[in-house]
């Protein structure tokens, strides 16, 4: 049998997104929980979500911008993924300290 996206390689990013957004769903929610119990915690998670939001959309520009970096749509995609993943996963990473 063919490894899952072996064919398709659209199959294989949708698969990745929908790990995404499950695993951005969690970090939201540990944010939200921060968020919902007011104080300075909350205000510093809230300056934190606007500055790395910002951050990570200029950072996966330049990705995106240099040579090859989007040659396929495939590419562009899978590199986008990527980034946004590790993004996540550094937020999990601090958010479960």
């Amino acid at each position: 049998m063919a490894s899952r996206g072996a064919s398709n390689p659209w199959f294989d990013l949708g698969w990745r997104t929908w790990m995404l957004g499950l695993e951005a769903s969690s970090v939201i929610a540990t944010r939200m929980a921060r968020v919902a119990r007011g104080g300075a915690e909350a205000d510093r998670e809230i300056e934190l979500m606007i500055s790395e939001k910002i951050e990570a959309g200029q950072q996966l520009q330049a990705k995106l911008s240099g040579p090859g970096a989007g040659a396929v749509p495939e590419t562009a995609m899978a590199r986008a993924l990527k980034h946004c993943r590790g993004k996540v996963a550094e937020n999990r990473r601090r958010l479960a300290r």
